[in-house]
């Protein structure tokens, strides 16, 4: 009899992983193939739905080649992606949103405008986005589209979250994940009905759920949505006897698998937090009773677990803004993982050296592409204090040490806005990418205070997604027995306390830089 296993697809900003789990959380094989982004010009940013596609399958057969099972041992299948928009016609066929590629990117800020004009409605349901509305989100980016290209709008009959578009793509199910409905459709979980139509007629979408294909209901993440598809099946190397379950943003799959087992339960849960940390980065909640904040976005009835209330904060650039410094400094080259390597072993050499003085004359305001929590202002700019005509490749290391210390810097904004808000944050379960840069997590602990936590090995956002394929092949009575059995070991880091009076003092002058700014800009 063919073992129970699950494929768990997880798609970034520039790469589509696959891993092959079993029923206890343990990976057995990994597979990543690289996927083409687009970026046109400043603020824009495209995929190819199809060139994604390709990339999934080809991170799957290597996920299973490399755990040497059959395909008949996959029981089951689930994808996490980012909140990218896939335009698609009635037909199925593919539409352009900018020459030949009909995917806008999570990172694409084409729709300002419309995102202002959302905030500036004063909708009773911006309370559930944290008061102000993203050109991330879904909604403003459907209005440019009806706006820019209403030649693409007349012939659209679907709109898809990139994790909804591939279980489409899959198995044939238009169904909508309840986690992409929430966090980035404005659906409210909580209420009766889910869709606010005043708020769509109100802002000229009121033919959204048309050209979009929206369902009155959508899936909870782990639902059964069918069998793949016969070319699915061949293309992906997978059996159709496979199932396919409803996924999720990947942010929020990274919770899931990290800390879903403890959200269970309110005394586990109490004082913690999430940190996914990748190109971008998200902070997030998960609790019983809903947790609303400013700036940040939500809070999401069950966007994961049943009865589970997620709040998210985030940095829109983080892993992207280190690989920014690299390409356009003098010294950097391109941002591959072994420059990144290098640049890191050269600043342990220097702070053996310098210590405490090692750039502390640098300050860096992370907000490169905005700042999504806890300003919300997808407007704002980054700020670079203290250079000089240093550019050599330790002038570089320097700044992108300082970049870290930022970005660390904005994490602990976020937390402390959090405390201010009652939810005492005082450990971070951390997962994604940064997790394999030893810099950023010293400094995530150090800068912040926060304990951190992650997992071992960290696959926690593949490990979410695994759970929602294990549910949807029935191999878990639910989503949160899923969640418990197959949590992964954990290891901890403690900050140290001797660091505290620097970073105190970098973080005065974080928020002063902010003040500046917003003086600066108040100029203008």
């Amino acid at each position: 009899m063919p073992r129970k296993l699950v494929c768990a697809v997880d798609v970034g900003t520039r790469s589509a992983r696959a891993g092959i789990f079993d029923t206890a959380g343990a990976l057995l094989g990994r597979g990543d193939h690289p996927v083409m982004l687009y970026e046109p010009a400043p603020g824009r940013a495209e995929h190819s739905s199809e060139d994604i596609w390709r990339a999934v399958c080809a991170a799957v057969r290597q996920a299973r080649q490399a755990a040497d099972v059959a395909a008949d041992e996959i029981a089951g299948i689930a994808f996490d992606a980012t909140c990218s928009l896939v335009v698609r016609g009635r037909d199925g066929s593919p539409l352009p949103v900018g020459e030949d590629r009909d995917t806008v990117a999570w990172l694409d800020h084409r729709a300002l405008a419309e995102a202002a004009e959302c905030t500036a409605s004063g909708h009773p349901l911006l309370k559930f986005v944290g008061g102000t509305m993203s050109p991330e989100m879904q909604i403003p980016k459907a209005m440019w589209l009806k706006r820019h290209l209403p030649e693409i709008w007349d012939r659209t009959g679907l709109l898809f979250d990139l994790a909804d578009f591939l279980a489409w793509r899959a198995c044939g199910s238009a169904a909508r994940s309840l986690c992409t409905a929430t966090s980035k459709w404005t659906f409210l979980a909580h209420e009766e009905p889910g869709w606010r139509r005043d708020f769509l007629d109100g802002i000229g979408l009121p033919d959204l759920a048309e050209k979009a294909g929206l369902p009155a209901q959508p899936s909870p993440v782990g639902a059964d949505l069918g069998a793949l598809g016969r070319e699915a099946a061949q293309e992906l190397g997978l059996s159709q006897n496979c199932r396919v379950a409803a996924g999720m943003v990947d942010a929020f799959a990274g919770a899931l698998g990290v800390f879903g087992w403890r959200a269970l339960d309110p005394e586990a849960a109490a004082g913690r937090a999430v940190l996914v940390a990748g190109t971008s980065s998200c902070v997030m909640t998960m609790t019983r009773e809903p947790v609303a904040i400013d700036g940040f976005w939500g809070p999401y009835f069950g966007p994961t677990l049943q009865d589970i209330w997620m709040t998210e904060g985030g940095q829109s650039a983080t892993g992207a803004l280190l690989d920014h410094i690299v390409r356009v400094y003098g010294a950097g080259g391109e941002p591959m993982v072994g420059r990144h390597r290098a640049i890191a072993a050269r600043i342990a050499e220097l702070r053996a050296v310098e210590g405490e003085n090692f750039a502390a004359r640098l300050h860096v305001l992370p907000d490169f592409h905005g700042n999504r929590s806890p300003l919300a202002d997808p407007a704002a700019l980054g700020v670079i204090s203290g250079l000089s005509l240093d550019a050599s490749f330790d002038g570089l290391c320097r700044l992108y040490f300082r970049a870290c210390v930022g970005i660390a810097l904005g994490v602990r904004q976020i937390v402390e806005t959090m405390r201010a808000a009652g939810h005492a944050v005082d450990t971070l379960h951390v997962t994604g990418g940064h997790t394999k840069n030893p810099l950023l997590m010293e400094l995530y602990a150090d800068a912040t205070g926060c304990r951190l936590v992650e997992p071992v090995p960290d696959e926690g956002v593949l490990l979410g997604t695994a759970m929602a394929a294990a549910t949807g092949a029935g191999l878990f009575a639910g989503l949160e027995k899923a969640a418990m059995a197959m949590r992964q070991q954990e290891r901890e880091r403690l900050p140290d306390l001797s660091t505290r009076t620097a970073y105190d003092r970098d973080y005065r002058i974080f928020l002063e830089l902010q003040r500046q700014r917003k003086a600066i800009g108040e100029m203008e």
